[in-house]
């Protein structure tokens, strides 16, 4: 039994991440109650739309040093080895393995890669748009979000792990313009 899948202005192709436009974000908890909130600019990546949405994929890398909490003593932190080890580990990566429907939403299973640790997560995705870009080209926009638990990835958080806590959101923001 097949599901058919229907998306306004829907368009197949390669569409390449457009760093610029998109936003790779995180939260997580700070001393039990406040949150620490950060971005990752420095991402690439490329979705291929299928004709059947179903069948899409994405592929996706982040350059770890470019962690930014607006605190550069913390984005240090960050970058050090009881948590990105950005030295080590200059990139972490995101390649999916399926897409299935859920509502209006889509659930895009994939394999996370951080510190050389690869585990499966499901991004929770929402395609917001198909359009003409700022360029001229046509761009597609998804919002996805995760959770995540840094141990599982290696990230020992070293000192601060009785301060920050293990569990981090993902939260995408994510525009592509179509290639030819």
């Amino acid at each position: 039994m097949s599901t058919q899948v229907s998306i306004p202005g829907y368009a197949a192709g390669t569409w390449a991440i457009d760093a610029a436009r998109s936003d790779v974000s995180f939260r997580a908890r700070l001393l039990g109650f406040a949150r620490v909130r950060g971005t990752f600019p420095e991402v690439e990546g490329t979705i291929s739309l299928a004709e059947d949405p179903l069948d899409s994929s994405v592929a996706a890398v982040v350059r770890t040093a470019s962690v930014t909490t607006a605190n550069k003593r913390r984005d240090d932190h960050l970058r050090h080895d009881d948590f990105l080890n950005a030295e080590q580990y200059p990139t972490m990566s995101f390649a999916s393995t399926a897409v299935r429907p859920e509502g209006d939403d889509f659930l895009v299973d994939g394999d996370l890669t951080i510190r050389a640790t690869t585990k499966p997560v499901t991004l929770r995705l929402k395609p917001t748009g198909f359009a003409p870009g700022a360029d001229g080209r046509q761009a597609a926009t998804f919002s996805a979000t995760t959770e995540i638990v840094c141990t599982d990835f290696g990230v020992t958080r070293g000192k601060s792990a009785f301060a920050v806590g293990d569990k981090v959101e993902i939260v995408l923001t994510v525009e592509a313009g179509q290639q030819a």
